[in-house]
């Protein structure tokens, strides 16, 4: 059963984010909410974790996992960002973009795309997960959350406790955080490529 966790979205409470940090240092998996949508989350090294999320969204081993980061400084140890990339990105940052960038030697290689060694990564725009990334001191591993079949992401806490309480360990609740996820921009190749539509405005891509 997930514990529930009614956080102010404007002052979220330090005790209730220590221990939705505690589940997640425990290898637990959360839903909790971003700039774009609620998300589910859990550590960077909890492999188990990553295969609840495959799991409950029925995702095979493409899937780009997006390292959730609080800052640039943390960013920066997870992906390689030349001075071109960096410009665009920093103009975007915080908010809801996902970048696709080559992972550094920090990133498992189970989260790496097979051939191009990439991941995704972001810092998202939203005093929660702010919070939440401040008091855990690393990313957070994180997939929109999407049900199989679903047309839009669920946008309720006590929707998203009721539907998933048997496979996730706790639900971060702080209002709603809207139903479109990120804008997916892929820098693999170096120049920017326009993945999936979403709540950042792409046109600085295109």
């Amino acid at each position: 059963m997930a514990r529930y966790f009614d956080v102010h979205p404007q002052n979220p409470q330090r005790r209730a984010l220590g221990q939705v940090v505690d589940l997640l240092r425990a290898d637990g998996l959360i839903a909790y909410p971003t700039d774009s949508c609620f998300a589910l989350g859990c550590r960077l090294g909890n492999q188990r974790g990553m295969e609840r999320i495959r799991s409950i969204r029925r995702l095979d081993h493409r899937h780009h996992f997006t390292l959730v980061c609080q800052d640039f400084a943390q960013l920066g140890q997870f992906v390689h960002i030349d001075n071109t990339v960096f410009r665009a990105v920093k103009a975007s940052t915080p908010g809801p973009y996902t970048f696709i960038l080559p992972a550094t030697k920090e990133v498992p290689r189970r989260l790496l795309h097979a051939k191009k060694k990439t991941v995704g990564a972001r810092i998202p725009d939203h005093l929660v997960t702010q919070a939440l990334l401040t008091e855990l001191g690393e990313p957070i591993l994180s997939s929109t959350l999407l049900l199989p079949g679903s047309g839009e992401p669920l946008t309720q806490g006590w929707e998203i406790k009721e539907e998933l309480d048997h496979v996730l360990d706790a639900v971060v609740d702080s209002g709603d955080c809207g139903v479109e996820p990120t804008t997916v921009i892929d820098f693999s190749s170096g120049e920017p490529e326009v993945v999936r539509h979403g709540a950042g405005d792409t046109s600085r891509f295109e």
